[in-house]
C-alpha cells in the first residue's frame, strides 16, 4: 500500500519526475564536519530552510552560494554575529562585497555531501520514516568525523 500524500510530506518525501525525493539541508564547520541538518521534500528550495538552519548557531563567517543571496538571509547571519560571504546575484540592484578568499572554502559542504553519498543507505533513502533517516545521517556524519 502506497503512503498517503500527507504522510509522505511529514516524512520529508516529495514527488518529482524521478519519483519520491528528499533534500538534506546541512551546515558544516570549518573542517567540513556536520553541525546541523534538516530534511525536507525534494522539490523544496534550499534557501527556504536557511534561516532555520542558522538559528542558534555561532559563526564568524557563513559561506554560501548565490542562491542564498537574499536580504532576510543576510540579516539572519548578521543577527547571529557572523559575516555573510555570499556572492551577490546578478540582478541585485546594489551588489554587496564579499571576501573571495574565504568564499573558496564553500566546497567543504559539497565535499561533505560527497562523503555522505558513499553510504548507500543514505544515498538511496532506505528508511521510510524521517526520524530513522535522520538517525542514519547522524551516524554517517559521526563516521565521517572519526575518519577525518
Amino acid at each position: 500500500m502506497a503512503p498517503r500524500k500527507n504522510e509522505r510530506e511529514e516524512q520529508g518525501q516529495g514527488r518529482s519526475r524521478g519519483g519520491l525525493t528528499t533534500k538534506i539541508h546541512a551546515a558544516v564547520d570549518a573542517n567540513g564536519n556536520l553541525v546541523r541538518f534538516l530534511i525536507t521534500k525534494g522539490q523544496q528550495s534550499y534557501f527556504t530552510k536557511a534561516v532555520e538552519l542558522l538559528d542558534g548557531l555561532k559563526a564568524s563567517y557563513v559561506v554560501a552560494d548565490k542562491g542564498y543571496d537574499a536580504n532576510y538571509i543576510v540579516e539572519a547571519i548578521e543577527s547571529i554575529g557572523g559575516e555573510a560571504v555570499i556572492p551577490p546575484k546578478s540582478n541585485r540592484k546594489e551588489p554587496r562585497e564579499y571576501d573571495k578568499h574565504i568564499y573558496r572554502s564553500r566546497n567543504l559542504v559539497e565535499r561533505f555531501f560527497l562523503k555522505l553519498k558513499n553510504f548507500r543507505r543514505i544515498a538511496t533513502r532506505y528508511e521510510r520514516l524521517a526520524i530513522t533517516y535522520g538517525a542514519m545521517i547522524s551516524l554517517a556524519a559521526v563516521i565521517i568525523w572519526l575518519t577525518n
